[in-house]
């Protein structure tokens, strides 16, 4: 199933800024002109927070570690929390409540927007407001964390300032009237505090490696690898990979980027493909978020999981190998004509499938009257239909097998 982001927002109109308002982020900082930098528009606290908090984080450990030494239940303290930081950030604030590719019971959606609250990454309502003004606008000067401002912008500058766009509460209007989203947005400092470093304190103590030591490396530490691993998504995976969905936009796929970010490194597809719940969609395609997800959902915490189906996702990726052999000089008329002849085969398949499903359903409401109706005439439909399904399924390949060969020739062709 395809969804475009489009159908998430009520109001399907770009925001814009007048000329007083727009950002400077692209003017350079020298000794020069550092009087001119409109200080009144930094967010202070966003700024000293972010600034301060990886040097102290080094200087801190650094000093417990030479005092009392090291434990491996202090490593485990600290992948366990970072690994569960991670995922209220992917799993909750990204592909629920950003995304809404799925949906759980009420209990979930209040344990992940209260925990998710201590990665300090923000108030779910904004951070969601964000990201779907992202989608929106990728790349754009109103994209709030465009890359086309630099890497530095896009990873962490874009938060040192104060943001320009006050309309983007329109964005989430799904999100703005969720009492629990509302909650933590409005009391957002005292729950993030308990949840980021009194609640690891309590699990460090309780687990007999002290309260102070869970604070620093199940609060501290934990905050800021786990916030410059989301931070990555933004600047490296709009950075650095390949582009095999859609190259409209900056998104890139990248594997490396999907181990250090918990699947999200496959930012191609997902900015293609953004109600689906997954990123990395092939079954060794690293995205520890999609396998959280589905576990959910055979436990009962999530239900309703969107996906986008593999015959939309092949007919994406061959698109764009077409735009590309042919930019190359590959023959128009043939790249047409085979994916045509993809197309043809793969409807013909839709439409026996559609069928059997239908042929099926009735003969499960038929069971109770088999002995009153002659099977002979059915069962050879059923056969005959069958049959012609195989050789649908025998053309469908053959006519992806003939794309795949004439790409190999094609590129051998022009390498020699």
């Amino acid at each position: 199933m395809s969804q475009s982001f489009d159908s998430l927002d009520p109001q399907n109109s770009n925001p814009t800024l007048d000329a007083s308002t727009k950002p400077i982020a692209n003017r350079r900082l020298s000794f020069a002109n550092w009087r001119e930098f409109p200080w009144q528009r930094v967010n202070w606290v966003s700024a000293v927070f972010l600034i301060v908090t990886p040097p102290l984080a080094i200087l801190l450990t650094s000093l417990y570690v030479w005092n009392h030494g090291w434990s491996w239940g202090l490593t485990w303290l600290l992948i366990g929390s970072f690994t569960i930081s991670n995922l209220l950030i992917t799993v909750g604030y990204h592909r629920l409540f950003a995304h809404r590719a799925f949906e759980v019971p009420g209990w979930v959606r209040f344990a992940l927007v209260m925990l998710g609250a201590g990665c300090f990454q923000g108030t779910c309502l904004q951070w969601s407001t964000d990201h779907r003004r992202h989608h929106r606008v990728v790349d754009s000067d109103e994209d709030p964390y465009t890359i086309g401002k630099g890497f530095f912008f896009a990873h962490i500058g874009w938060m040192l300032m104060k943001d320009q766009h006050p309309e983007s509460k329109r964005y989430v209007p799904d999100l703005a009237n969720d009492r629990w989203i509302k909650m933590q947005h409005d009391y957002y400092l005292p729950i993030a505090i308990f949840s980021g470093w009194i609640l690891p304190g309590l699990v460090a103590w309780a687990c007999g490696l002290g309260f102070w030591p869970g604070v620093l490396v199940g609060g501290l530490l934990r905050i800021v690898l786990s916030e410059h691993s989301t931070f990555l998504i933004n600047s490296a995976a709009h950075t650095f990979g390949g582009q095999p969905y859609t190259d409209k936009n900056s998104a890139r796929d990248n594997w490396f980027m999907a181990i250090l970010t918990f699947g999200e490194g496959y930012h191609n597809y997902h900015h293609f493909f953004q109600a689906d719940y997954r990123n990395g969609v092939r079954w060794y395609q690293w995205d520890p978020t999609k396998w959280t997800i589905w576990t959910m959902s055979v436990l009962g915490m999530a239900r309703r999981l969107k996906r986008v189906s593999a015959a939309e996702i092949l007919k994406a990726k061959i698109a764009m190998e077409q735009k590309r052999m042919a930019a190359r000089g590959a023959s128009h008329e043939r790249l047409q004509a085979l994916r045509d002849r993809i197309e043809a085969s793969h409807k013909r398949l839709q439409e026996l499938q559609f069928q059997m499903k239908a042929e099926m359903k009735l003969r499960v409401a038929q069971r109770a009257e088999r002995r009153r109706v002659a099977q002979a005439e059915r069962q050879a439909q059923f056969a005959e239909l069958r049959a012609e399904m195989a050789l649908a399924q025998v053309e469908f390949r053959n006519a992806v097998a003939a794309w795949q060969a004439y790409a190999r020739a094609w590129r051998t062709a022009i390498q020699t």
